[in-house]
């Protein structure tokens, strides 16, 4: 069952179509193409294909009736020739592409087991289990969701021991909604919130699209103030970066 959020599609959408055309020499994904974690309702991303010429997408997403969705909206936006989406997963259909920029809105949810109203959503006891993995693969470029509850500070400092470097990302507050409400789930985001490694008040929590990259074409690293932005606080790790 693919989730929808239609904040936060626009702003993974508006924020992922701005770091394509702002960085589209360095991300050179007009040869490579990029490749999606995730597709959901494919919402976001095809209205980005759709406005971003020459924008080559592929995609997997694990949940079937996801898929489904996800080829209606592509095919109502007229971009099935350049953003396709394949039942299965991530990891073993990407491997071998030549696509060097990978984009995600991961599932984000910390719980601790899958348990939950809806699944699909559980990103492990964390919150930030697939984005860890993806960062530890072969991928030069992420693009991708970070959300203030999911253990950002793990997520960072496993990006920066990977060799990323945070070059841009845009921050904004979300409401805690019906799933982050979910008793196991608002259980777990207090403590990890209570254990300094992630940040939401009563009503909210932040979210923010970053960048990351391990090209030494794009310079500087911009982690300590994505940390500030997600309301972290500046552990030793993130202050030296």
């Amino acid at each position: 069952m693919p989730f929808d959020c239609t904040a936060e599609s626009q702003h993974f959408g508006c924020s992922l179509g701005l770091v394509l055309r702002q960085y589209a020499r360095e991300l050179d994904w007009a040869r490579d193409g990029v490749v999606e974690l995730g597709t959901g309702d494919a919402s976001a991303v095809a209205g980005v294909v759709a406005g971003v010429p020459g924008l080559r997408v592929r995609s997997w997403d694990v949940d079937a009736p996801s898929v489904v969705a996800a080829r209606a909206t592509i095919a109502e936006h007229g971009v099935g020739d350049r953003y396709t989406v394949e039942h299965g997963d991530f990891f073993a259909g990407s491997a071998g592409s030549p696509a060097r920029t990978v984009i995600t809105n991961p599932p984000y949810l910390p719980a601790p087991d899958g348990d939950l109203e809806l699944p699909g959503l559980w990103g492990g006891p964390d919150g930030n289990a697939l984005l860890l993995r993806l960062l530890d693969g072969p991928w030069e470029h992420v693009v991708t969701a970070v959300a203030s509850y999911a253990d950002p500070v793990g997520t960072l400092e496993a990006a920066a021991d990977a060799g990323y470097r945070v070059t841009s990302f845009l921050a904004m507050p979300l409401e805690l909604g019906r799933y982050s409400r979910e008793p196991k789930v608002l259980a777990r985001i207090r403590e990890l919130v209570d254990a300094g490694r992630g940040w939401a008040d009563e009503d909210s929590y932040m979210v923010a699209v970053a960048l990351l990259t391990r090209s030494p074409a794009l310079r500087g690293d911009r982690a300590a103030e994505l940390a500030g932005a997600l309301q972290l606080p500046l552990v030793p790790a993130l202050a030296a970066a």
